[in-house]
Parts: C-alpha cells; sequence; structure tokens
C-alpha cells in the first residue's frame, strides 16, 4: 500500500477515504463483527435475564398498581377484590391522589377514591374485575375505566343492599360512555 503524507504531515495509507465504500466485513473484518455481534447478544440476554438492572421490567396483564389514602378502607377491599380475581396487587399509598388523577386524564365527574394502573390502561374507582379482564382481552381504544363516586353494591363496599351502579369508559379527551351496568 503506498503511503503518502496527510494534513497533519504523518504519512496516511491511500485508500483511507476509499474504505467508505468498500463492504462491512472488508471495513471492519469478521473478528470485528462477530464480537459486535456478540456484544449486542449478550446485552440482550442480559436485559432479558435481569430486567431491574436496566430500568424496566417484563410487565405481565394482570400486574394492576393501585394509589390510594393510607386511610381508606374499602380500596384496600377494593384491592382483595382484585386479588382474589388473580392480580398480582400493588398498592402505593399516598395522601392525595388528584395528581396521579390529572395525570391519567381521569375525566373530573368520574373521580372516585382510588386510581390504577394496567397494561396502559387507567382504572378509576370501584371497577369490577370481570370488566378489568375484558379490556385486557379486547383491547379497546380507551383511556380507561370508572366507577365514579362509591356506590354501595361495587365491589370494595360491598354492601349488602344492592345499589345499581355504571361502569364507564373514558378515552383522552373525556369522552365517557357507558360500558356496563349492574
Amino acid at each position: 500500500m503506498k503511503k503518502q503524507p496527510g494534513a497533519s504531515g504523518r504519512e496516511q495509507p491511500e485508500d483511507t477515504n476509499d474504505r467508505i465504500d468498500q463492504p462491512v466485513n472488508r471495513r471492519f473484518g469478521r473478528r470485528s463483527v462477530m464480537m459486535a455481534l456478540g456484544g449486542i447478544a449478550a446485552a440482550a440476554a442480559g436485559a432479558f435475564a435481569f430486567p431491574g438492572l436496566f430500568g424496566f421490567g417484563t410487565a405481565r396483564a394482570n400486574e394492576i398498581v393501585v394509589y390510594k389514602s393510607p386511610s381508606c378502607d374499602c380500596c384496600g377491599e377494593w384491592a382483595k377484590h382484585l386479588r382474589s380475581n388473580g392480580f398480582d396487587v400493588s398498592v402505593k399509598n399516598m395522601d392525595d391522589t388528584s395528581p396521579v388523577k390529572r395525570q391519567a386524564g381521569i375525566p373530573y365527574d368520574m373521580e372516585s377514591c382510588h386510581t390504577a394502573f394496567i397494561d396502559g390502561y387507567a382504572v378509576e374507582g370501584h371497577v369490577p374485575a370481570e370488566n378489568i379482564r375484558k379490556i385486557l382481552a379486547d383491547r379497546p381504544k380507551i383511556k380507561g375505566l370508572a366507577v365514579p363516586g362509591m356506590p354501595a353494591s361495587a365491589p370494595g363496599m360491598d354492601s349488602p343492599d344492592h345499589e345499581p351502579y355504571t361502569v364507564y369508559s373514558f378515552d383522552a379527551d373525556g369522552t365517557t360512555e357507558v360500558y356496563a351496568s349492574y
């Protein structure tokens, strides 16, 4: 290979700029390509085996996070309802859940005592587990479900007297529709 002086005065290989037009295996060599692919495979395996080290977890469709007041007993009862229906429930106690509701886009007239999140959906209030399972299976284009207020016969309230209540779906612009009635 013929050498010529470069801008720094040092001799440079003549074909330095021509190497860009060469195939990858000629520019980098087989060993470099194999080492890079091995590194990518090792990183992917590590992320799968140890997701916590990489800042993300492997979420399952039955994991639900509930934000509630530490003094609200009915919220705890609703969490028990979810657990008894096969959900993995994580409870986050906080004195004021309104920032969570605002961030989730819960319409003001749909608010209740707790807010939960599961697999990309928001769940406000005492929504029955069967309705949550249904949206996870059907994947409707909604932001979430809500049972406004605290109806006495909703899950977690468990009054012996039947008080009719409605589950609403809501979307990103706050539009609500009846999802189910009990």
